[in-house]
């Protein structure tokens, strides 16, 4: 797929299809009438068009998801390969370079999608069933685990990934003309519709994202079945008479219309509720409408991050309880974050009220934007909000659901820009741009000129082609008005916000806001101008005192975007031991060679230390932030979003130790950094912290040693065993000793304390002093079990 590399792609996730009679109370202005000439999302858009969607494709066909087309229609020999959703990753793709034909017409890249597009055609059963690692199946292949249609509708995401190839369908038919794909959908959806019904299978999806689709196929085609069978299925959640509830995780564990808490997986979450808004919207069921603005209640005021992640555990890689919201362990896939932008920008297109649009902008320019890098073919799938050592993106994943997502969805944003209902334009994202719209009879051609979001003065040129009475909407964001979040899930520091300014052909004009926006209603001719400037000071912020984990921390943002401080900027390489003083001198200044431009944040702060008599000791520094989004693009290096605001909360740097000196070797395991990195645990499942482990491995001896710089006489040593029950596979050992290297000669220490394997606290022994160049621990796993450990230290 390297020809592709140089072909023009641009990118829309929203339809421009036909619109049945219901539908949204208000309108997106299509991606196809926005021009985008913008200094911060342009070349954003461009690296999209240019490198992750042909390196997109590059990597399907390196990871036989295109082949496995190709081996379900018979073409090639050989059994499905790799997860069995992976179809879902070449659909969305499609959908991708859909777009990209229709903003940019390709000959060569439109043929290389036919070809795919022909593959998917053929593996396509008679009878219209589209599914690769059923019609392909390996019986030696465990992620599908039975051949039969239909047979594991909870985990198997036949209806999933079909969901996916209806929206690619209506995008490749809207872009080219070309029927293949949307027929392959039209067949598949009649044949599901056939099967499942209140007198045939009555199972839900496992995996939400089909209701989104057949919404789609019936906006195309004005097929009424596609919109029932959509509502069926979500009716079917929660019902126990028609199949055995799959449970919290799947949103299936009571009706969709009686959920009130956002639970279980974030995106299938982030999916259901998407549908559930596009079915009220064509069909104006009321009861979705009221259960998805309680459930968005939940979220904003108890389940958000402050980077609009969704989704606080990685173990049902979705949502805690109530104001669980941990920063180095929180999941925030990338999936979720832009399935939450699309969710509140539904229920902004439902309600008109500015609070949803405040969500979406916050998660696209710091969860979504964090997941890709600025080069465009290094992933993230979970957003942490701390890193004790530092991350990278990944170049792909097995499971590469998040990479497809963002090659549909960045090009999306100037659909996210402007609405209409009626006589009223909404404005809702600041970026250079241009578009045309009709209102009050005549088309009104609009300019946006802004360098947002570095900078907060926005100039709106207003050409109507006729002098007319209309109503222009603007966006007040939120953090403009004083409020980083429409609840008090966070809060700035200082109170009240500076004043706005707004003026009209250079005369100003009073503001006055109502559901978020200036309303701006005035015969309107050519050559109008309005100016808008919203302030952009650097805010602090503080997190509702029930988020344990941001209890004597400080956030700090400006504008729309949430910083971070990384270690390389800082002093000692580290961002844990720093403290910040909202009342200190702070500076911003654009940096133009810096992380492809970025306003930078510096302030005076305070630097940690506990020296070897343990007394405290803070060193004045200076304390520089960055972009959220920008983050881990120069090397391994630790990352902080919430700072500490006091000696209590900061962990001070620690002076050295025998342990933290030593060079770590291990058996076998990951994490091994985290055996001596002096950060102390907060309990045994502390996943908020760096960890070892061995998992995998069960049942087995493993051992982990430490050689010092020199011999050293040593008497004591403890260990913090990670153990995660409830939620993993890792336990306290069965048993475990020490070993010492005197004179190249391993002997095991002569303890006069037991070796005990607790859980939440440190495990010392002791043993008769002996001089060692080298210790060992070896330890004996239970049965069925792997370990870790958390810390491991030595006196």
């Amino acid at each position: 797929m390297k020809r592709l590399c140089t072909a023009a792609l641009g990118l829309l996730l929203l339809s421009c299809g036909r619109s049945p009679k219901g539908d949204y109370y208000i309108t997106p202005v299509p991606f196809t009438d926005v021009t985008v000439a913008d200094a911060f999302w342009t070349p954003r858009l461009e690296t999209n068009r240019l490198v992750t969607i042909p390196y997109a494709f590059e990597q399907c066909e390196e990871t036989h998801r295109i082949d496995n087309f190709a081996v379900a229609a018979g073409v090639t020999k050989g059994f499905h390969r790799g997860y069995r959703f992976n179809d879902s990753d070449v659909y969305k793709i499609i959908e991708g370079a859909a777009y990209a034909l229709r903003l940019h017409p390709d000959p060569e890249l439109e043929a290389y999608v036919d070809g795919v597009i022909d593959l998917i055609a053929a593996a396509q059963e008679e009878d219209g069933y589209l599914f690769t690692a059923k019609t392909a199946f390996d019986p030696d292949n465990p992620s599908v685990r039975v051949k039969d249609r239909w047979d594991n509708i909870r985990d198997d995401h036949e209806l999933y990934c079909v969901g996916h190839m209806y929206e690619a369908a209506v995008a490749y038919y809207q872009a080219t003309g070309k029927r293949t794909l949307l027929d392959a959908a039209v067949k598949n959806a009649d044949l599901i519709d056939s099967v499942f019904s209140r007198e045939g299978l009555r199972y839900p999806p496992g995996h939400e994202e089909i209701e989104i689709g057949l919404a789609r196929l019936y906006r195309e085609t004005g097929e009424k079945r596609y919109l029932d069978l959509a509502k069926f299925f979500l009716d079917q959640r929660g019902d126990s008479t028609g199949h055995e509830l799959y449970g919290e995780y799947a949103q299936d564990h009571m009706p969709v219309t009686l959920q009130k808490k956002a639970v279980g997986h974030a995106v299938r979450a982030g999916y259901l509720f998407t549908g559930m808004a596009d079915i009220a919207a064509l069909t104006g069921n009321t009861a979705y409408i009221k259960a998805i603005k309680t459930i968005w209640n939940d979220v904003a005021g108890n389940k958000l991050y402050l980077t609009g992640g969704i989704g606080a555990s990685g173990g049902n890689e979705g949502f805690g309880g109530d104001y669980h919201l941990p920063n180095a362990s929180a999941y925030c896939e990338t999936c979720a974050a832009i399935a939450n932008a699309m969710w509140n920008h539904r229920l902004f297109l439902m309600t008109g009220d500015a609070k949803y649009m405040d969500v979406a902008e916050r998660t696209i320019y710091n969860n979504v934007l964090s997941g890709i890098s600025m080069n465009g073919d290094r992933f993230f799938y979970p957003n942490r909000l701390a890193s004790f050592s530092g991350a990278e993106r990944s170049p792909w994943f097995g499971c590469a659901c998040c990479p497809s997502n963002i090659v549909r969805f960045l090009p999306s944003i100037p659909g996210y820009a402007y609405a209409k209902r009626g006589n009223d334009l909404y404005v809702n994202l600041y970026l250079s741009s241009s578009t045309s719209v009709d209102l009050a009879g005549t088309t009104v051609h609009l300019i946006q000129e802004s360098l947002y979001p570095w900078d907060g003065r926005i100039l709106i040129k207003v050409n109507p082609k006729d002098i007319e009475k209309f109503t222009i909407n603007l966006r007040i964001p939120g953090w403009a008005q004083g409020k980083p979040v429409p609840s008090d899930l966070y809060a700035y520091m200082e109170t009240g916000s500076e004043p706005l300014a707004l003026s009209i052909n250079e005369a100003d004009v009073p503001v006055s806001v109502k559901n978020g926006y200036v309303r701006i209603t005035r015969l309107w001719q050519v050559g109008d101008e309005i100016r808008l400037t919203l302030p952009m000071p650097v805010r602090f912020v503080t997190a509702h005192d029930s988020v344990a984990a941001d209890r004597g921390r400080l956030a700090v943002e400006r504008g729309p975007l949430v910083y971070c401080a990384e270690g390389i900027d800082n002093a000692d390489d580290q961002v844990r031991h720093l403290i910040v003083n909202p009342d200190a001198p702070i500076s911003t200044s654009f940096r133009a060679g810096k992380l492809n431009g970025i306003q930078e944040i510096r302030m005076e702060g305070e630097l940690l230390r506990r020296n070897s008599e343990q007394v405290l000791a803070c060193d004045p520094v200076t304390v520089t932030l960055v972009p959220y989004y920008s983050w881990a693009h120069r090397g391994l290096t630790p990352m902080a979003v919430w700072l500490a605001a006091d000696t209590e909360t900061a962990d001070p740097i620690k002076p050295p130790t025998i342990a933290s000196t030593a060079a770590v070797s291990v058996s076998h395991g990951r994490g091994e950094e985290a055996l001596n990195d002096q950060i102390e645990p907060a309990s045994s499942i502390d996943h908020d912290i760096p960890r070892f482990h061995w998992w995998p491995r069960k049942g087995q001896v493993q051992w982990m040693q430490y050689d010092f710089k020199k011999p050293q006489t040593i008497s004591q040593s403890s260990v913090y065993w990670f153990d995660d029950t409830g939620i993993g596979e890792c336990r306290v050992p069965a048993s475990w000793h020490l070993l010492c290297r005197v004179d190249g000669v391993w002997e095991r220490v002569a303890n006069s304390t037991p070796y005990t394997v607790d859980r939440d606290r440190f495990n010392t022994v002791t043993f008769r002093p002996v001089t060692a160049d080298a210790l060992r621990l070896e330890i004996a796993s239970q049965p069925e079990w792997a370990g870790g450990i958390l810390e491991w230290t030595v006196k």
